[in-house]
């Protein structure tokens, strides 16, 4: 084989194993970050992966609330209408949140429970997250404000 011949395919498939090296090492990262959506429906029959990033939407129960008196902890249960699951969170929440409203945690689903890391609630009096209004309306109850 001619030398600069030799020395041109040595370049070539250095640049495809490095080209390789880099889509590897993106698509590892991406999937790290990634965070799924699921409904409480969806967690109460265990489809979430344990210990991974997850999205968790659904309607804060009436009269579920548990703040911890001497730290930020707070403990509530959400619900699509259709099941149920508790949600641990550290941390100052929105203003907006409250019993009865629709909420997005951002988290991860251990040993049945949501420990989430970010509140997300409402904007508005008429706006629920389109992936919440989506689940509840999937669990048989259709329009913005069901009777909870």
């Amino acid at each position: 084989m001619h030398p600069q011949r030799r020395r041109r395919l040595i370049w070539v498939v250095l640049l495809l194993l490095g080209l390789g090296a880099v889509v590897a090492l993106a698509s590892y990262a991406l999937r790290q970050n990634i965070n799924l959506f699921y409904t409480p429906s969806q967690l109460a029959a265990h489809e979430a992966p344990e210990g991974r990033n997850i999205q968790v939407g659904g309607l804060v129960v009436q009269g579920s609330v548990q703040r911890s008196p001497d730290s930020l902890a707070v403990r509530f249960m959400l619900s699509d209408l259709k099941a149920t699951v508790p949600v641990q969170f550290t941390g100052i929440l929105p203003d907006l949140f409250r019993e009865g409203q629709g909420i997005v945690a951002n988290g991860e689903w251990v040993n049945g429970e949501v420990v989430a890391s970010e509140v997300l609630a409402k904007h508005d009096e008429n706006y629920m997250s389109p992936r919440v209004k989506e689940a509840i309306e999937a669990a048989g109850h259709p329009g913005d404000k069901p009777a909870y």
